[in-house]
């Protein structure tokens, strides 16, 4: 299914070279978890948030992130633009993507430190979420390396800037609130199964 959707977006994306400096990481992350699939095996719900993370950045590799057309839709639907709605004046789909990063790939990477660093107490939830602000780090300079010396001439359509000089700082902490978030949603759901099951 995955392969279908990417397939589908990677035609005719409205910059090709974009689309490729943005589909490096998928390239190279997508054949490892099928490579390792039955080495570590991830939940069905891990598998899940992969699939809907690896959805919306296909979207934003296709049109660029800062060119995502959500408001455009958002009008057809509603009938008013969702930035006129929330006060926005820039294209807000490049950070939904940076906190829902911290969200779906939270419990991936609680699971593979489950399994191959497992914590006790208190590092059990701390550890993931520093595991996630960790990868929105190293993302953030990879990508400033990239557009440095890979395709300088793509500079803002590839790094999303729109102008913001703390652009990377925004992704960086909304990645973070992401994991928190998806941390805590975690452990409520534990809490709550814990409780209904009388222990």
């Amino acid at each position: 299914m995955l392969i279908v959707i990417w397939l589908t977006l990677a035609i005719e994306p409205v910059s090709r070279e974009d689309w490729l400096l943005e589909n490096i990481l998928v390239l190279v992350t997508v054949p490892v978890l099928v490579a390792t699939r039955h080495r570590m095996r991830f939940s069905n719900g891990a598998y899940v948030c992969l699939f809907i993370f690896f959805v919306l950045h296909s979207v934003g590799a296709h049109y660029t992130y800062s060119l995502v057309p959500y408001d455009a839709w958002w009008q057809t639907v509603t009938g008013s633009t969702l930035n006129h709605m929330l006060g926005w004046d820039r294209n807000h789909y490049d950070r939904l993507i940076h906190f829902l990063y911290g969200v779906l790939l939270l419990q991936p990477s609680a699971e593979l430190l489950g399994r191959y660093a497992p914590a006790r107490g208190s590092w059990r939830w701390i550890l993931p979420i520093l595991f996630i602000m960790s990868h929105s780090v190293i993302y953030e300079l990879v990508e400033w390396i990239a557009a440095l010396s890979v395709a300088p001439e793509l500079g803002d359509a590839y790094l999303g800037t729109q102008g913001d000089p703390w652009d990377a700082q925004h992704d960086m902490a909304l990645a973070t609130l992401g994991a928190i978030v998806a941390t805590m949603l975690i452990r409520w759901t534990d809490y709550s199964h814990q409780r209904s099951h009388g222990r």
